[in-house]
């Protein structure tokens, strides 16, 4: 047998195992088909490992230990913004999603120039599937061990989809039609999606679940909450907000002397003499509105970037859909791009639906209300009302169109709208691309993709994205990379490896998961210096729940300066890094990174394991 080296470190996090010439572990399953693999009951500890010889000395003198070295870092998975990704959807003339498109058919341009498309891939509802190994509990009888029958697991998640409803807007009546159109909607949802129900009033949560009778439940706590009563219903002046804006920020004199005449008419029985009084009032009253519909927006976006920092912690494909009538967005609120940045950067598409449906612009306001379009101000007051209620969806629009969603508005079928905006297309490519000569200035940089035939397709694509506004050092980026990708869940195949998952139950509530990769050597580029090769390698480990929630992980970064003696063998044998968690009977997706700093490759690979109860 040739010489051996076994280094572990029992933790409670991450152990690693390295073997030169020697197999300490039985080969892994391919990642393509992760195993549950063997569990054993308390019953049946695992047997203790075995005693290893000395490490041997290397030729130079110094312990074998000294060409490896390994430390444990505080995992903190973050997004990565280095690469643009662009996701495109294709339609032809008839609505269909085309499918038979190749990576030069594309053609993606930043800021107007050309860029090289450098990854490229074809998403459908079964690119991320991931089937989980169910692996029986051993039980003891007088005859011996027997098997337990398998247990059934529920589809592991693919896609999140956050329904936000703007309840601070939205009146009655489009809440009582959202809630009858969202009923229908989570029957046609794939085992596979996780659907979280969230307000901007922040009164209804409702984490990512699979559960359609909770779901359906939720829907009954829609009902319109605004911050504050913005305009009354017998209020002298009789002023909306996007009226107020346009006095208070654009300074606006017709505004204002519209305003203005609606006071002397409601506060001094039309009395003109009454007019510097009059104006006075009306200016008082447009600021107060103007401050409330101010407070009320960034109320509505505090709790979407609430909405999207949850959602961007999801391991997967993500969606925001945003239901509501719109709202208006001023000089003194953020801009839209604000959120699409946000999304952007984190992956995030945007399907917005206008929760008004097909409506007919309010000219002439509430009839009851004497306050309403009187004397010279009927045409105005109907001009401002209608500026309003287009206004509200521009954000809409926006939101969609900056993120590569689709704007539902000026239909009656809501249902079909939201069937549409939580259902994945047929088939999406993904383009990927990194700026050349990127300035770190924050710019909004626009993209436009087409296809190089020129055919009369439909894309459906995002327009832009942000350039960073500050300066990354290496370490840092290396760290953002591997953050990104534990949350994800494409396979990135840079480096050749190999997951596999066992377990054993400690208890009926407790079990211990093991998490091995197997490194081949062979595809790692080291740096030769003084007679090593050299390079480090960060092992990243996230377990999430069945609804994609995060329950543990660990990073461990292994140091190699091999000698080329050490070097061959592990050519040949490779390595195998382990990793222990203690978690309770369940689900669980398995996510695992490996990243090598000479190279800057990357490995990323999904595993998934059911721990009966």
């Amino acid at each position: 047998m040739g010489r051996s080296l076994q280094i572990r470190f029992d933790r409670r996090a991450i152990g690693l195992v390295l073997a030169f010439g020697l197999t300490f572990f039985p080969p892994p399953v391919r990642a393509q088909a992760p195993s549950g693999a063997g569990a054993t009951s308390k019953t049946d500890p695992p047997p203790p490992p075995a005693q290893q010889p000395p490490a041997p000395p290397n030729s130079d003198g110094n312990a074998s230990a000294a060409e490896v070295s390994s430390r444990d870092t505080a995992p903190t998975f973050k997004v990565r913004v280095n690469l643009v990704l662009v996701r495109v959807v294709v339609r032809d003339t008839q609505g269909n999603v085309v499918t038979n498109l190749r990576k030069e058919d594309f053609q993606l341009q930043d800021n107007r120039k050309l860029q090289t498309i450098t990854t490229f891939s074809l998403e459908t509802p079964e690119s991320h599937a991931i089937v989980p190994a169910v692996a029986a509990t051993p039980t003891l009888d007088a005859a011996g061990p027997i098997e337990a029958p398998a247990v059934a697991a529920s589809p592991l998640p693919q896609r999140f989809v956050a329904l936000v409803f703007d309840d601070t807007d939205m009146l009655m009546q489009d809440a009582v039609s959202v809630r009858a159109a969202s009923t229908r909607l989570f029957d046609s949802l794939a085992p596979s999606d996780r659907v979280g129900m969230y307000t901007t009033s922040g009164q209804l949560t409702q984490e990512f679940t699979s559960d359609h009778a909770k779901l359906k439940e939720s829907l009954l706590g829609i009902v319109p909450r605004p911050l504050a009563t913005i305009q009354g219903f017998h209020d002298c002046p009789d002023i909306n907000y996007y009226e107020a804006d346009q006095i208070v920020n654009y300074h606006d004199s017709q505004a204002l002397g519209v305003a203005t005449e609606d006071t002397i008419q409601c506060a001094f029985n039309g009395d003109r003499t009454q007019q510097a009084a009059a104006q006075s009032m009306a200016q008082a009253q447009a600021d107060r509105v103007a401050s409330l519909g101010d407070q009320q927006t960034d109320y509505v976006y505090r709790h979407l970037e609430d909405t999207m920092r949850r959602l961007a912690a999801m391991p997967g494909q993500r969606v925001m859909v945003l239901v509501s009538p719109g709202f208006i967005v001023t000089t003194n609120t953020r801009e839209g791009r604000d959120l699409i940045d946000r999304a952007n950067r984190s992956n995030i598409v945007i399907n917005t639906i206008d929760a008004r449906g097909l409506y007919t612009p309010d000219l002439l306001g509430d009839i009851s209300d004497p306050a309403v379009d009187t004397g010279s101000t009927v045409g105005y007051k109907s001009s401002y009302r209608i500026q309003a209620q287009f206004a509200q969806s521009d954000i809409l629009s926006q939101l969609a169109d900056g993120t590569g969603g689709t704007f539902f508005h000026n239909r009656n079928d809501i249902d079909q709208g939201l069937s549409r905006a939580v259902a994945a297309p047929p088939l999406s490519y993904l383009l990927g691309f990194s700026p050349q000569n990127l300035k770190v200035d924050g710019r909004y940089h626009t993209l436009k993709v087409t296809l190089a035939s020129k055919q009369k397709f439909t894309l459906q694509a995002r327009h832009g994205y942000y350039a960073p506004r500050t300066v990354k050092d290496p370490a840092e980026a290396a760290k953002q990379e591997i953050q990104e990708a534990i949350f994800s869940q494409e396979e990135i195949h840079d480096v050749p490896v190999e997951l596999q998952t066992q377990f054993f139950k400690t208890d009926q509530t407790q079990a211990k998961l093991a998490v091995l990769t197997h490194v081949d050597v062979k595809g790692i580029h080291f740096r030769k210096a003084e007679g090593r090769s050299n390079d480090d390698l960060t092992f990243a480990t996230a377990i999430f729940d069945e609804n994609g929630n995060f329950v543990t992980g660990g990073e461990k970064i292994v140091q190699m300066h091999l000698l080329d003696p050490t070097l061959n063998r592990l050519n040949h044998s490779g390595f195998t890094v382990k990793s222990s968690f203690d978690i309770k009977p369940g689900t669980y997706l398995v996510r695992m990174v490996v990243r090598d700093a000479e190279g800057e490759q990357m490995a990323a690979r999904n595993g998934a394991v059911v721990i009966p109860y």
